[in-house]
């Protein structure tokens, strides 16, 4: 019963992220100019201990904001959105800390991303080896 109310929050948190920055938006008449010169970019990442994101109950949920402007719960979120823009949204391409040293202990960490990229639809999950993996391999947006 626990998991399913945190999996019902984090459900909650991301619907609030992505439908949040588009509840404002209105279908413009021909001829004027778009409410927003920027595609939506919203996502709500968690992090959790275990092997998949089916069987693991998220620990911790940020949210990332990063157009306009960098904002959201997430503690480096300019920074975040910094890396994710280089990576072009590519979360499998993030750019990790290069000269760090992860013990070989296996404890399972497992992220989650699910929202909007530049106005594309994203949900993402993979599992480290174990947290200090994690942080060298995505750099600052998952470091929350």
């Amino acid at each position: 019963m626990r998991n399913t109310a945190r999996w019902a929050a984090a459900l909650g948190l991301t619907a609030a992220a992505v439908c949040g920055p588009l509840t404002g938006a209105a279908v413009a008449a021909p001829g004027a100019a778009p409410s927003s010169l920027y595609a939506p970019s919203a996502l709500v990442m968690t992090t959790g201990h275990g092997n998949d994101a089916a069987t693991v109950t998220p620990e911790r949920a940020v949210t990332l904001t990063c157009a306009p402007t960098a904002s959201g719960t997430h503690p480096a979120a300019t920074q975040a959105c910094a890396e994710l823009r280089g990576a072009n949204g590519d979360f499998d391409a993030l750019k990790g800390k290069g000269d760090v040293w992860c013990t070989k202990l296996y404890d399972p960490v497992v992220v989650t991303v699910q929202g909007v990229w530049q106005g594309q639809r994203v949900s993402y999950e993979r599992t480290f080896g174990n947290a200090c993996a994690k942080d060298a391999a995505t750099g600052s947006v998952f470091a929350f």
